[in-house]
């Protein structure tokens, strides 16, 4: 089902999905082999709120949960065979952007998402710091020049998106989510979801805003921790959701929540950052026992697979 709030449309429609299977979201990111970020965050948040996952591979890091030790992008026509293989089998409902890897695999990716307008495109820009400066600069005006256009929804961190779209800033006050979606929608962007925007108290605002108003908005209180993949992680929930058909507002709304719950039961698997857990719902409540865990843990062979539970 197209999201209703998409002002992209063409004339050869996409299949709605099949009630009896959960939405499809083709998502493009890079192999993270710590499970943090990228393609698993991708697959288990999409999976999480009831979606099924379209994996294409846009690169791999070289990485643990302390840091990014270097990145290996793959050709842009890698990427492009993969997205279109998968697609003239399986209609996708949603498309998410991750991280592309390299200028060249963001134009692949546009020129598919162009052949496929009708299709909503979920946008996330994560942080690059870990890169070179001279790549980032080229990977981001690839992202405003040939993606932003097709975006549905830009999804970002406010600080990051405050360094890319208002580096001329010059105001003492700091940036709204709104002065961040006026920017984006001089690329065409219609709607922003920004996370992380401080406030008073240790708290956090997250916001889904268009130039002109505020839709809806987040608080929740800072966690006092390292997490890395929260912004896949948002944005994949967010697109599997929209995929299912659910109003943007609502959505986001959710998706929103579901991250919180999903840092709240983070745990560290290494010696660095703390990892979302994506699957915090299938874990034993604290004060059950080992054997009431066993007892009410579900048989996965007759619990049907397409079920949402979060």
């Amino acid at each position: 089902m197209t999201n209703p709030n998409t002002p992209h449309s063409s004339e050869a429609g996409t299949p709605p999905p099949d009630d009896t299977h959960p939405p499809c979201v083709l998502v493009f990111n890079a192999n993270d082999p710590s499970g943090a970020a990228g393609l698993s965050a991708d697959v288990l948040s999409v999976a999480s709120v009831g979606g099924h996952a379209l994996p294409v591979a846009t690169g791999a890091y070289v990485r643990d949960t302390t840091r990014i030790f270097d990145f290996f992008p793959f050709d842009e026509e890698a990427v492009t065979e993969q997205a279109r293989a998968i697609l003239e089998d399986s209609p996708a409902q949603v498309i998410k952007v991750g991280f592309a890897g390299s200028p060249e695999n963001v134009s692949a990716i546009s020129e598919l998402a162009a052949d496929y307008a009708e299709i909503p495109l979920i946008t996330c820009m994560p942080d690059l710091s870990w890169w070179e400066e001279s790549l980032i600069d080229q990977y981001q005006d690839a992202v405003r020049e040939l993606l932003l256009p097709q975006t549905t929804v830009l999804v970002g961190n406010h600080s990051t998106l405050c360094r890319w779209l208002l580096a001329d800033w010059n105001n003492a006050k700091a940036p709204t989510a709104r002065d961040i979606a006026k920017a984006a929608a001089e690329m065409g962007v219609p709607y922003v979801l920004v996370t992380g925007i401080a406030l008073p108290d240790q708290f956090l605002e997250n916001t889904l805003a268009t130039p002109q108003s505020v839709l809806g908005s987040e608080k929740f209180e800072r966690f006092d921790a390292a997490f890395v993949g929260a912004g896949d992680t948002l944005a994949a929930a967010l697109a599997a959701l929209i995929g299912s058909g659910s109003d943007l507002t609502e959505a986001a709304s959710e998706a929103l929540n579901y991250l919180d719950r999903c840092l709240d039961a983070g745990f560290r698997p290494g010696m660095g950052a703390v990892v979302p857990d994506r699957l915090f719902w299938a874990q034993p409540e604290d004060d059950e026992s080992e054997e009431d865990a066993e007892a009410t843990r579900p048989n996965l062979f007759e619990t049907p697979f397409n079920e949402t539970r979060h």
